[in-house]
C-alpha cells in the first residue's frame, strides 16, 4: 500500500494509466522536477506496481498488469462517490483536526 500512499505517486500512476511514458514525459505532464519524479518511480517499481523497459537511451514506465489498472479504476470510482467528503478531510488536515 506504500506505493499508493503519496499524492505524487498517485499522479504518476494516473499519468501512465493508459500508456507507458518516459520520465521526461511524466515530469512535463506533472510539472515536477526530474529527481523527485525519479525517486517516486523507483518506489513504485520497488513496490511492484510498475515496470520499466529500456529502448535506446529512454526508459519507459508502465503499470505492472491489468489488476493494478483495475485497482486504480476502483480508486477513481470510490473517489468520485466521496469527492466532497475527501475535500472536507483535506481541509481538516490543514487545520490539524
Amino acid at each position: 500500500m506504500r506505493g499508493f500512499s503519496d499524492k505524487t505517486r498517485l499522479l504518476i500512476l494516473d499519468s501512465i494509466h493508459q500508456e507507458e511514458k518516459t520520465v521526461s514525459q511524466i515530469v512535463e505532464e506533472l510539472g515536477g522536477n526530474q529527481s523527485n519524479i525519479s525517486q517516486h518511480l523507483a518506489c513504485l517499481k520497488g513496490c511492484g506496481i510498475i515496470v520499466s523497459r529500456q529502448e535506446g537511451k529512454y526508459i519507459y514506465y508502465s503499470l505492472r498488469n491489468e489488476q493494478i489498472r483495475g485497482l486504480l479504476q476502483v480508486i477513481d470510482d470510490v473517489y468520485a462517490q466521496v469527492e466532497n467528503e475527501v475535500a472536507s478531510c483535506e481541509k481538516n488536515e490543514a487545520l490539524n483536526l
